[in-house]
């Protein structure tokens, strides 16, 4: 190493940390060392040890969905990165902004028949926004400014930064100057002007609601111009964020399935974007159209998603002249305590009855999440996180790391068992960093999603099917897998039990799992 006082690594580091990067999810192994090093000699950025890749990544997206800034992940070589991509696929979806850091070999052994080395860029470019191989120790820093303002680019990026090992330990001058991020763009007002237009067309309307939309103070002005106009508000089925609850603007989300997703939109003339994109089905299926708006049905950008919906919507209102009293809110009504067996219905009750005010809804239950979003609409006002993309696995760290993000709010992760499978080693790292995470278990001892895809696509079944969507032999023990990663565990075999055990969980802090017997 030269005379230079600090390393390539440290200067890294130092830079993320001016550039507001507080937090690293990490997983490293032997070419991270320098900058695990790092960590010890600059302050202001935590490190967060994952047992899994994806756990890291999956933390990372909870936490820039809470906190609207980017944490950094660090994984080790291609390997590492390949297990974190499920995740940053969601991530990605969910337009989070998120910085990859991910080690290579020193660039001289890349020339040796190592087994560790892979095409890490190839890996990343994919599920990536911004792919930069650092080159020299001396610019790794202004490459870790660069890399921190991609993901930054609004709507939010997916930025990966690769290190190799001699550019990590080389020494170099310092930290480099955060560059100034991307704001969003504005909407100009010739498109203001034909958007106001249409809504005062007197065709049946529907504003479709995404990202900045769907919270605070977008959301109060887009109920005064459904109030103005008679539109109606909507968010996807699988949503990155949305405030809603007691005192909120009640928003309609899509119906999941294609056919019942087009009837929808059949009782709607035109549908204006805010943020989102024309909605489709998840999945295609036989004689089923995939774009769920009917053949012809007007389209109209208000904003799109890299543009400011929020300032949009409130220039939309004044332009509308929209009473400011005019937008309905959700009135507080709790559910009357379920008894008996449980069903999902019943668990959505049960924890819209105890939800406490400003908590977090992390929903990854997947066939019990129409009853979840139902149960909680009138609940205490809340933020929810959704699915974005489909990839499993995603619910217990996107709870991590809203957590952290937003560590002064309860979170609560309504999780089904099947998918929970995929990243249970989130619960380790919950109990490490004492995160104020309630985890419910959806216990259906099934993939249960699968059957009922299977039962809508038709096929034959036999036991060689049923065999791949069952989790019954051997079951899973939740409790045990729970306390094994020292997070405090307990089972409720019927509603009676589950309304005694969350109402504890939600007057006490720290990392609690509840198996619900279905």
């Amino acid at each position: 190493m030269s005379s230079r006082s600090m390393t390539g690594a440290e200067c890294l580091a130092r830079t993320l940390v001016a550039a507001g990067v507080r937090v690293c999810f990490a997983n490293p192994g032997t070419s991270e060392m320098h900058f695990v090093a790092a960590l010890d000699t600059v302050e202001g950025l935590r490190p967060v040890l994952c047992l899994f890749e994806g756990v890291a990544t999956g933390m990372a997206d909870g936490f820039a969905r809470m906190s609207g800034v980017p944490a950094a992940t660090l994984l080790h070589l291609g390997t590492g990165l390949a297990n974190g991509l499920a995740n940053l696929h969601n991530a990605r979806r969910a337009a989070s902004p998120l910085l990859n850091l991910v080690g290579e070999h020193a660039r001289a052994h890349l020339n040796s028949s190592s087994p560790f080395i892979a095409d890490i860029a190839g890996i990343a470019r994919p599920l990536s926004d911004f792919v930069h191989t650092a080159e020299s120790a001396l610019t790794l820093a202004a490459d870790g400014a660069r890399a921190v303002a991609a993901a930054r680019t609004p709507p939010g990026a997916i930025a990966t930064l690769i290190v190799p090992a001699d550019v990590a330990w080389g020494g170099a001058e310092g930290p480099a100057e955060p560059l100034e991020p991307s704001r969003s763009a504005t909407v100009p007002q010739e498109r203001l002007d034909e958007v106001a237009r249409a809504l005062e067309s007197g065709r049946r309307s529907a504003l479709l609601l995404r990202g900045a939309a769907l919270c605070e103070p977008a959301l109060t002005s887009a109920g005064r111009i459904a109030a103005r106009v008679g539109a109606r508000l909507l968010c996807e089925t699988l949503t990155p964020r949305m405030q809603r609850g007691a005192g909120r603007v009640p928003i309609e989300r899509i119906p999941y399935t294609a056919e019942e997703g087009r009837a929808f939109f059949t009782r709607i003339e035109q549908v204006v974007l805010v943020g989102a994109e024309p909605p489709a089905a998840a999945f295609a299926y036989p004689d089923k159209p995939s774009a769920l708006l009917p053949p012809g049905s007007p389209v109209v950008y208000l904003a799109h998603p890299h543009e400011d919906a929020a300032r949009a919507l409130a220039a939309l209102a004044e332009l509308l002249r929209a009473p400011r009293a005019a937008a309905p809110r959700t009135a507080l009504a709790l559910p009357e305590a379920p008894r008996g067996a449980l069903d999902a219905l019943a668990i959505g009750r049960i924890v819209a009855r105890h939800l406490p005010e400003g908590a977090i809804l992390c929903d990854e239950s997947a066939t019990g999440s129409t009853a979840t979003v139902s149960a909680t609409a009138s609940a205490a006002p809340h933020d929810y996180l959704g699915n974005t993309g489909g990839s499993l696995g995603m619910g217990l760290p996107l709870a991590g790391g809203a957590a952290l993000g937003a560590p002064e709010r309860k979170v609560v992760c309504v999780q089904a068992d099947g998918a929970a499978c995929y990243t249970p080693q989130a619960l380790w790292t919950q109990a490490r960093e004492r995160l104020d995470v309630t985890t419910v278990i959806y216990a259906n001892r099934s993939y249960a999603i699968l059957k009922w895809e299977r039962a809508r696509l038709e096929p034959t079944a036999g036991p060689g099917s049923d065999a791949l969507m069952s989790l019954v032999s051997p079951p899973l023990d939740w409790c045990r897998l729970a306390q094994g990663m020292g997070v405090e565990a307990s089972r409720a075999h019927n509603a009676e039990e589950l309304e005694a055990q969350f109402g504890d969980a939600m007057r006490r802090r720290g990392p609690r799992l509840i198996e619900a017997l279905l």
